[in-house]
Formats: structure tokens, C-alpha cells, sequence
């Protein structure tokens, strides 16, 4: 394997660890919370909003999108493009988490 397929890899799966990290402080609870709902409340909102299921929501988000890049990582480092047809799963997957996880809680929020 030369060093210009090498960096690319180590790249990928560079970022796949921050996106680990992320997901961990967010199931911890900890950090910024970055997620749509809370980035456009307002200031009032923010004060007021259950933060639990954003949390949960993102840390998922951020597990299964961490596996999408240690997928591509691995196809780069393993020069095997067929391991990139697990990624198709993983991505639908994560779109329609989100989507479904999206409307339950905005669902359990309005029963409030």
C-alpha cells in the first residue's frame, strides 16, 4: 500500500473516531448539543426543553455515522470496493432513524 492511499484511510477513520467521541458525550449527556431542534430554539425554548431525547438522538446519529466511515476506512485500507456496499445499509439506516426518532419525540412532545 503506497502513502497516498494510506492518508486517505488514516483520514477517514480520523474522522470516524471524533464522530465516537461525539456520540459518547452526547449519550453522556455532556458538551454542546448538536442537533437541529435545539440549534434553531430560541433562547426561551432552550431554557424550557427537555434535552434528554435530542441527546440520545445525536449520540445514535453519531454511532452510526462513525461506522459509515470506519466502512469506508476499512475498504480504503483493505483496497476492497465491496466493502463499501455495507455502507448503503448503514446510511438508509441512519436516515431513517433519524426521521422516525424525529417524529416521536416531537410527537411526545405536543402530548405535553
Amino acid at each position: 500500500m503506497t502513502t497516498s492511499k494510506l492518508i486517505p484511510a488514516i483520514v477517514v477513520l480520523i474522522l470516524a473516531s471524533g464522530l465516537l467521541v461525539l456520540a459518547i458525550r452526547h449519550f453522556l449527556e455532556r458538551g454542546y448539543l448538536l442537533n437541529n431542534a435545539y440549534i434553531y430554539a430560541s433562547k426561551k425554548e432552550r431554557e424550557t426543553m427537555d434535552k434528554k431525547p435530542y441527546y440520545r438522538q445525536s449520540a445514535i446519529v453519531f454511532c452510526l455515522l462513525s461506522a459509515v466511515f470506519v466502512t469506508i476506512g476499512l475498504s480504503l485500507l483493505l483496497q476492497d470496493d465491496r466493502i463499501l456496499l455495507l455502507e448503503i445499509p448503514l446510511v438508509a439506516g441512519t436516515l431513517i432513524y433519524a426521521i422516525v426518532s424525529s417524529l416521536q419525540i416531537s410527537r411526545k412532545s405536543a402530548k405535553k
